[in-house]
């Protein structure tokens, strides 16, 4: 199994660590904006619609947020991989978790946005 071992260097590690920081860092910026947007949308203002809108943009922000942290913590434990065996292992986790995932979040956003419209019908 000599093959199948592999080592990052320490220096390139490190650099990949803290450019994954950095992403982190710059994300958590993005959705905090993104979540007072979202908060900020809609609303009384707009009736029924309005907070149909935005508890659709809330979801959509949560489910971004949960996918992004997702393929955050896959970089980290590709980082930290000992070998090639382990990085496929959880290349193989990461795409079947995922797509459970995104099949939840379309299934649920789905009813999300089948509620928005019937009640958008319904007469005042």
């Amino acid at each position: 199994m000599a093959g199948n071992q592999f080592e990052i260097p320490k220096e390139m590690r490190s650099m990949a660590e803290a450019s994954l920081d950095q992403a982190r860092k710059a994300f958590e910026s993005f959705i905090s904006s993104a979540q007072q947007t979202a908060s900020a949308f809609g609303g009384s203002s707009f009736g029924a619609p309005g907070e149909a809108a935005k508890d659709i943009s809330v979801k959509a922000i949560a489910f971004a947020e949960k996918n992004v942290q997702s393929s955050l913590a896959y970089a980290q434990q590709l980082i930290n991989a000992k070998d090639l065996t382990e990085v496929m292992r959880l290349h193989t986790e990461y795409v079947q978790g995922q797509m459970r995932a995104l099949a939840e979040q379309a299934s649920e956003m789905g009813q999300a946005v089948t509620r928005a419209a019937m009640d958008a019908g319904k007469p005042k």
